[in-house]
């Protein structure tokens, strides 16, 4: 499994590199439409794209749809196919499409529409949204599949309506949503601003006093992708969302680079990446510092590839919460964090689940992350809860193959620098630390770990010594082997 995994990280990176070739190495061929914009739900697209046909040159390609081949296996990541006379059509969203690009009109229906026209045209496109305009864009959603591959090429400024009474209440839930986009590019030198500072002081938020995050307190994930496969998003820097920034739903083969994503450390629910039910997946060479999670790995998660990510402040790299009571089973596995930097957080490397879940969270690696000044920088919480009336339970999420190399810096001395909370009910099993040092931030006092009902050992000495461990495994192993999710 572990080889199959790194082949699909290097097809992710030849996508990566493909696609940058496809669009900045060939001659763009520009398109002028002289369009009759008219509005269109932004659930589908138009059964004929506005503006005049242009002539094809090949005939149209099948509608590319989801693969589904089991979860042991992986699709290869193709690369958008080049034109067959070398070009690219480009679609500008200002020239073409009418769209004002001053920040106070209301943009939404020419980007729509330049999208929708590109969906519709049968080789590569480019919607491009060009620097010095800012683009105000409402709610929507770039519904595809696409006849071909659709780049969105963002090097001006998004903006999303500042006012949460401006938004329609039954769509409050996201701002921009690629559904079924398979193939599709968000790149570009650009801004996207989702002018989150008016929902995160709503009074229903529970830093603001109140006990919601949902129903009247609804707030928009910037940009969601869901049921798309093959997704690269690249180079952007994305700001200020009202909450999560990036969330990947029901996605596979998706390739995150080059990106800057920020907001207030105190901005909450604002977490930077979220990944669900989605495999296939490689972060690499981005920044990102918020209120919450820098990367948030959910249920359903398979072969998660995270390198050279600087989080901070915020809530650290998260594997769930998982297993929360009336939920369905949570599986996660193959993920690895690699080559981070995490400063100034409330959590460095975390797997945090509920009491009473059922699933497994398996073939976990966390190599060469440095901590500055993090609290609780290695943690598993198998006891957490948002309230203080969550009950113990007999089940619980199962576990277990979780390493820990090279785990060097400071930790603050506010809690201890290792965190292993196990159920009583399931035990975590088969835990591995190697080249672990984390010294205090301030002080010379090293404090001690805390560990539950945790089984595993130490490889090397480490600092501190990890010596509440438990060696190998508990007597009711094979109960909870059945509870893993994959072999």
């Amino acid at each position: 499994m572990e080889l199959t995994a790194r082949t699909a990280i290097a097809m992710l990176l030849a996508l990566a590199v493909a696609s940058s070739f496809l669009y900045d190495g060939v001659q763009a061929r520009h398109h002028h439409h002289h369009v009759k914009r008219t509005k269109h739900n932004s659930a589908h697209p138009p059964a004929h794209a506005p503006g005049p046909a242009s002539p094809r040159r090949a005939p149209p390609r099948p509608r590319p749809s989801p693969p589904a081949p089991p979860p042991s296996s992986y699709p290869t990541p193709a690369p958008a196919p080049a034109p067959e006379d070398g070009g690219v059509s480009v679609y500008d969203v200002v020239k073409d499409f009418g769209a004002v690009g001053d920040g106070v009109a209301d943009d939404t229906e020419a980007i729509k529409t330049a999208w929708d026209t590109a969906c519709q045209d049968d080789g590569p496109g480019v919607v491009l949204a060009a620097a010095g305009h800012s683009f105000l864009v409402h709610t929507t959603v770039f519904t595809g599949p696409c006849q071909g591959t659709v780049t969105l090429q963002i090097d001006g400024t998004i903006v999303a309506p500042s006012d949460p009474d401006t938004w329609p209440a039954n769509s409050k839930r996201n701002w921009l949503v690629f559904y079924q986009a398979h193939g599709v590019s968000l790149r570009g030198a650009g801004v996207i601003d989702g002018k989150g500072q008016k929902w995160w002081e709503l009074p229903c938020k529970p830093h603001r006093g109140g006990s919601s995050t949902h129903g009247s307190c609804d707030s928009p994930v910037a940009l969601r992708f869901f049921m798309s496969n093959n997704v690269t998003v690249q180079g952007l820097k994305v700001q200020n969302s009202p909450e999560f920034h990036f969330r990947f739903d029901s996605c596979r083969g998706v390739l995150v680079s080059g990106l800057s994503i920020s907001s207030p450390a105190l901005s909450p629910n604002t977490d930077g990446i979220h990944v669900e039910n989605t495999q296939d997946v490689l972060i690499a060479n981005s920044v990102v510092s918020n209120g919450d999670d820098c990367v948030s790995i959910g249920a359903g998660t398979l072969n998660v590839h995270i390198e050279n990510v600087t989080c901070g402040p915020g809530h650290g790299i998260s594997i769930g919460s998982l297993g929360r009571p009336g939920s369905s089973r949570a599986c996660v596995a193959n993920v690895t964090v690699r080559n981070a930097v995490i400063r100034r957080s409330d959590n460095g490397v975390r797997i945090k689940t509920w009491q009473g879940g059922s699933g497994s969270v398996s073939s976990v690696s966390f190599e060469n992350v440095r901590m500055d000044a993090v609290r609780n920088p290695i943690i598993i919480d198998q006891y957490y809860c948002l309230s203080k009336s969550c009950d113990n339970a007999t089940t619980a999420v199962f576990v277990s193959g979780v390493s820990y190399a090279g785990i060097r810096g400071t930790y603050d001395v506010r809690s201890p620098p290792i965190h292993f909370g196990c159920s009583d009910a399931v035990p975590c099993t088969n835990i591995t630390l190697s080249d672990v040092e984390l010294l205090p931030a301030s002080g010379t006092t090293v404090d001690d770990p805390f560990c539950w009902n945790v089984y595993g050992s130490a490889a090397t000495p480490t600092v501190p010594p990890v010596a509440c461990l438990m060696e190998g495994v508990p007597r009711n192993t094979e109960d909870n082997t059945s509870l893993k999710c994959y072999p």
